[in-house]
C-alpha cells in the first residue's frame, strides 16, 4: 500500500496498519513497552513546570484586538522553556499583530500531557472567546500512548469541524517526528518515526476534510535536531526557547495567510520550485509528512472540491521567515486598556 492509501486508511478508521507491533511478536512487544516506560520515567525525571500562559494583547493599535487561541499538548504550552516570551503562542502573537498591523489577543488554553480525545474540552473553552483563529498542536502523546490513530484524528477532526463552524480559522502543526527524541531507545525510536508519520499525515486528511489546514511539523524535529542538543530543553523530549521559535517560524506563514496577514507576493512555493500543487488529500498528506513546513488546505480543481480520489488539496512550501525575538515578544504586549473597544 503507497503511504498515501496508508494515510487514508488510517483517517478513514481502519485498525492500525498490519506492520505494527502485534505482528512483532509478545516478546518484542514487551522489550518495546518496557523501553516506553523507561523513557517516559527519564522525561518526566527532567521535566519542569508548565511556563506561563502570556495570555494578553500583542501589538498596537484602536482596532478590536483578533481573538487567537492555542489548544493540543505541552508543545502548544511550550513546556521546558522558563518565560512566556519563549513559547510558540507568544511569539506567534507578537509576529502575527505585526504582519496584520492590528492587536492580537492571545489565549493559551493548551494542556501538557494532552490527547487527541482531550481536545473536546479546550474547543468548548476556545469557543468562550469567539476565536478568529486557532492553532492546534497534538499528536506526541497520541503515538506515546499508542492511541489508536483512528480515535486520534476523529476527535482531531471533530475539534476542527467545531470551530470552523463558529467561524475561526483553523491551523493544526500535525504530529512531530518523534525517531529524534534521544531518550526513546531503538528499536522503539524507529517505530516511533514510523507511527508519528503515519500519523501526522492521517491528521492531515482528517483536518483538511474539516474545513482546516495543515503544517508539517515533522522534521522540525529532524535533522537540526538530532545534531544540535540546544535545540532541545533540559528534558531531551521537549525543544528549548530555540526549538520553540524554529516551530513558530515554520507555523507563522499558515496563520498569517489564514487571517489575510501574509504579504501579497511573497515566496509559498514548494521547495522543489514548482508553484502551489492541487492534488487529491492523500497524496498531498503523505508528501506534507515527509517534508516539514509544507502546508495543505481545502482547495478547487476545475470548480469541484472533491475529485474521484476525493477532496482535493492544496500543497505548498513557503520559506521560512523570521519571528520576533522573545525580548521583541515581551516588547509588544500591550495591556487591553490602552485599546478602544
Amino acid at each position: 500500500m503507497t503511504r498515501a492509501g496508508t494515510a487514508r486508511r488510517l483517517a478513514a478508521g481502519a485498525a492500525y496498519g498490519g506492520g505494527g507491533v502485534g505482528l512483532a511478536g509478545a516478546a518484542l512487544y514487551a522489550v518495546l513497552r518496557e523501553e516506553a516506560r523507561a523513557a517516559r520515567r527519564n522525561i518526566d525525571a527532567r521535566r519542569e513546570p508548565d511556563p506561563p500562559a502570556g495570555n494578553g494583547v500583542y501589538g498596537r493599535g484602536r482596532t478590536r484586538p483578533l481573538s487567537f487561541v492555542v489548544l493540543g499538548d505541552s508543545s502548544a504550552v511550550g513546556l521546558g522553556v522558563q518565560r512566556a516570551a519563549q513559547t510558540p503562542g507568544v511569539l506567534l502573537a507578537a509576529a502575527l499583530a505585526e504582519l496584520a498591523e492590528r492587536p492580537i489577543r492571545l489565549t493559551r488554553l493548551a494542556v501538557s500531557g494532552a490527547k487527541s480525545p482531550q481536545l473536546a474540552d479546550q474547543v468548548e473553552a476556545a469557543l468562550e472567546e469567539k476565536p478568529a483563529l486557532a492553532l492546534i498542536m497534538i499528536g506526541a502523546n497520541d503515538v506515546t500512548s499508542r492511541t489508536r490513530p483512528s480515535v486520534s484524528v476523529h476527535h482531531l477532526g471533530e475539534a476542527v469541524r467545531r470551530l470552523t463552524e463558529a467561524g475561526a480559522e483553523v491551523v493544526v502543526g500535525t504530529c512531530p517526528d518523534l525517531g529524534t527524541i534521544r531518550p526513546i531507545g531503538q528499536p522503539l525510536r524507529l517505530l516511533a518515526r514510523r507511527w508519528s508519520r503515519q500519523l501526522a499525515a492521517a491528521q492531515t486528511i482528517a483536518v483538511v476534510e474539516a474545513g482546516g489546514r495543515t503544517v508539517s511539523l515533522g522534521s522540525v524535529l529532524g535533522p537540526k535536531f538530532a545534531t544540535d542538543l540546544s535545540m532541545f530543553s533540559n528534558d531531551q523530549f521537549h525543544p528549548s526557547a530555540a526549538g520553540y521559535a524554529q516551530a513558530a517560524a515554520v507555523l507563522l506563514p499558515a496563520l498569517a495567510d489564514a487571517i489575510g496577514a501574509w504579504p501579497e507576493g511573497a515566496d509559498r512555493r514548494l521547495r522543489t520550485g514548482r508553484r502551489e500543487a492541487v492534488q487529491p488529500v492523500a497524496r498531498a498528506a503523505a508528501r506534507a509528512a515527509a517534508r516539514s513546513g509544507t502546508e495543505v488546505q481545502p482547495a478547487e480543481k476545475r470548480g469541484a472540491t472533491a475529485g474521484p480520489r476525493g477532496p482535493w488539496a492544496l500543497l505548498r512550501r513557503p520559506r521560512t521567515p523570521e519571528v520576533p525575538t522573545a525580548e521583541e515578544a515581551e516588547r509588544a504586549e500591550q495591556s487591553p486598556e490602552v485599546l478602544a473597544p
